[in-house]
């Protein structure tokens, strides 16, 4: 990957393409949009239920989205068009530096990225995070807004299970949750952080 920071031009022009895409292909509600800090660096923290979850977040978030997706979508056309819209590509059993500092880069350049902090397709309810999300949250101090999809996933995991056209699907972004990062960079603290946003994240899912 090279060094050079994914585009915000780029992300614009996905979040439009993806709205798009989606509003034309299904039902989306949205809720809760005006959550999402206006400016400055978000990290949006959604569950993850099927395969349209990138591009349903991409067209319907309140500002244009980069997001961690795993590396083996970057081939071929694919990947050229997923590099084009300002994704980033992580290997998510050995993501390396410069993974690190590109979701770093952009958050300190006032953007938005979203972070799966389930990591891979699941029961979307957050019960299991991996320590990702706690990370960047400690060292950006970047607010992170949970945000559920209902209705993406329902018909399975695999490709043919996508939602039926026209279906409804539903995005609920909830209130923005603040950690204390700077010196707390221990393995005491970033355990910490994982429960607070664990318990706040399982909140808004059950809500």
């Amino acid at each position: 990957m090279s060094d050079r920071l994914p585009t915000a031009r780029g992300a614009a022009a996905g979040a439009w393409l993806s709205r798009v895409l989606v509003t034309a292909a299904w039902s989306v509600h949205v809720s809760g949009a005006e959550q999402v800090p206006a400016t400055g660096p978000v990290i949006l923290a959604p569950n993850h239920l099927g395969f349209i979850d990138g591009p349903l977040l991409f067209g319907v978030a309140p500002r244009p989205v980069h997001t961690l997706a795993k590396h083996e979508m970057f081939r071929g056309p694919v990947g050229w068009v997923l590099r084009s819209v300002g994704q980033i590509p992580v290997d998510r059993e050995h993501p390396d530096r410069t993974v690190l500092q590109a979701v770093l880069g952009v958050l300190a350049a006032g953007r938005v990225v979203a972070v799966y902090p389930e990591g891979t397709r699941g029961a979307g309810d957050f019960s299991e995070l991996r320590p990702g999300l706690a990370w960047f949250a400690l060292r950006s101090e970047a607010p992170v807004v949970p945000v559920v999809f209902i209705g993406s996933g329902a018909r399975g995991r695999t490709l043919g299970s996508m939602p039926r056209l026209r279906a409804r699907l539903d995005v609920v972004f909830g209130a923005p949750i603040r950690v204390e990062g700077g010196a707390r960079r221990s393995r005491a603290a970033l355990d910490a952080t994982s429960d607070q946003l664990r318990e706040a994240l399982v909140a808004h899912h059950a809500q």
